[in-house]
């Protein structure tokens, strides 16, 4: 059965999984550390989990698999994910794949080790609005795709 994970604590996208969600009737669970407002849709399920730094991902990780989709820019909770043969999509609507997730962690690696030894700041893109439409786009992909293979 096809159910949504969010890794919710940063995730810009929730609105636009609601409208999607809704109109497939699939089940969404919101992970997060807590502080987040609950959606009134009775798809949406929210779970709050601990403060263990970790604790959101285990969740997500613990229940998702094969035919369900999670939502996350944390790329080692995609690694994770991937390995459950789950789908992976970024918020910007960008696929985590098995064949990539190696060298977005070698980047992000690379990132960390670069804000280490400068002591600078490194920055991502700014969220646009070209990226939930990406998003829309490729998370009613994930849908499709799924619907096709069971």
């Amino acid at each position: 059965m096809l159910e949504i994970f969010i890794d919710g604590d940063a995730c810009p996208v929730k609105a636009e999984v609601e409208r999607v969600a809704g109109r497939h009737n699939l089940s969404v669970y919101v992970v997060s550390n807590g502080g987040l407002r609950p959606s009134a849709n009775p798809l949406f399920r929210h779970v709050t989990v601990t403060q263990s730094p970790d604790a959101a991902d285990d969740w997500i990780v613990e229940r998702a698999g094969q035919n369900d989709i999670v939502i996350t820019a944390d790329i080692p909770l995609a690694s994770r994910c991937l390995a459950k043969n789950a789908r992976v999509l970024g918020p910007t609507g960008k696929p985590f794949t098995t064949q990539g997730i190696g060298m977005a962690l070698g980047m992000r690696d690379l990132q960390r080790h670069l804000r280490e030894v400068s002591g600078g700041q490194t920055y991502n893109a700014g969220f646009a609005k070209q990226d939930r439409s990406r998003f829309l786009n490729a998370l009613e992909n994930e849908i499709q795709a799924i619907r096709r293979v069971i």
